[in-house]
């Protein structure tokens, strides 16, 4: 079998890994402790980043106690040194060279001045990923005075690498949903639902899901519904789907009001169903009543009839049935004493009313019997 030849003409923001852990270190750890490691090789060169246990644990998908244990793991095999505050919890780390002589140097009663002058050593340390802790425990930040050997980056906040991350997952998330492979019009559109109507991840995913589960795969009516959430001031996915459920309760309420089966509302329904449900604040059963009243007088669904009879209620102050019940007998009052004072008109229709005719019975039986 030929050798393969290896040549890198491609320079790039990249991170060293260095061949002794890989030689010696990678193949006995964990993968999730690799992992951890690999991400604090990342952030060796970032001045200025501030990282925490959980964003850690958040950015690899991981608790905060595969991280804690990553951490013990890497300091028992020498490439790892935590520091410490007064109440035992996590201020600083140390990334160490593979050098096991150099590694063990530093003893866990070393005071920070101690570690301060060690870190001056680049034969036993590596590189120091943090050592100014930050106020909250667990928290540290990069050596502004850390350097490490390649090029240079420019800093990158933790946040905006685990956005990245987020996105990623989204559009995977997205083309399984779609059945399809997302266009950069698509990707352009959830990075939009993301960065500017600063929708969480998990709400977008629940967008997807209530949107293709309803039978639109549109993503222009994706966009429409994200809009239309994000002015609701909705946020969270239980909002969405509290959202969800008084619109289905809402819909189907008229719908079966009406035997409207199989389909759903049109348009301009819906705009009549969200009027009598938001703007009048009507309850289903007095919506009901109106469509009830609706198919006995115009035998259809007519949503233009129905919308005059809940507008007259509104008018009149009706919010429950015995509002109604209460109209409609004022209404048969009226109606009645409309009847009683109303003159009656004399009735001339007799069926006696009429001219009779006369007959001569002489003449009659004369011609009979001329005609025989």
């Amino acid at each position: 079998m030929k050798r393969l030849k290896l040549k890198n003409r491609f320079q790039a923001n990249a991170t060293i890994l260095p061949n002794e852990f890989i030689d010696h270190y990678m193949v006995s750890a964990n993968g999730e402790f690799v992992k951890v490691y690999l991400l604090l090789l990342r952030y060796l060169n970032e001045p200025g980043s501030v990282l925490t246990v959980s964003m850690i644990a958040d950015c690899l998908n991981n608790t905060e106690n595969d991280v804690l244990r990553a951490f013990r793991y890497w300091e028992s095999t020498g490439l790892l040194r935590l520091t410490k505050d007064a109440d035992g919890s996590i201020s600083g780390i140390e990334l160490l060279s593979s050098d096991t002589e150099d590694a063990s140097a530093f003893s866990p009663g070393s005071s920070s001045q101690e570690l301060t002058d060690s870190m001056e050593e680049p034969a036993s340390v590596m590189n120091v990923f943090g050592t100014v802790p930050d106020e909250s425990s667990g928290t540290f930040e990069s050596s502004p005075d850390s350097s490490f050997s390649g090029t240079s980056s420019e800093p990158i906040a933790m946040d905006a690498f685990r956005s990245q991350k987020e996105l990623k997952s989204l559009f995977f998330i997205a083309e399984q949903y779609l059945g399809k492979t997302l266009s950069h019009t698509d990707v352009d559109m959830i990075t939009y639902f993301y960065n500017e109507l600063h929708m969480s991840s998990s709400l977008i995913e629940y967008l997807l899901e209530t949107c293709v589960e309803s039978g639109h795969k549109s993503m222009h009516y994706i966009q429409k519904v994200a809009i239309a959430w994000a002015k609701d001031g909705i946020s969270t996915v239980s909002q969405a789907k509290e959202q969800s459920a008084v619109y289905n309760r809402n819909c189907y309420t008229v719908l079966n009001a009406f035997g409207i089966k199989n389909r759903g509302p049109a348009t301009s329904e819906l705009a009549f169903i969200n009027k009598w449900a938001e703007q009048y604040c009507f309850e289903a059963d007095i919506i009901q009543e109106a469509c009830r009243r609706t198919i006995s007088a115009t035998h259809q669904p007519s949503f233009e009839y129905a919308d005059r009879i809940l507008t007259r209620w509104y008018e009149q102050g009706v919010r429950h049935l015995q509002d109604i019940a209460a109209l409609d007998e004022q209404y048969q009052k009226e109606r009645s004493s409309r009847r009683a004072a109303a003159p009656r008109q004399p009735n001339t229709k007799n069926l006696n009313n009429f001219e009779r005719r006369s007959y001569d019975m002489d003449s009659l039986e004369a011609q009979l019997l001329k005609s025989n």
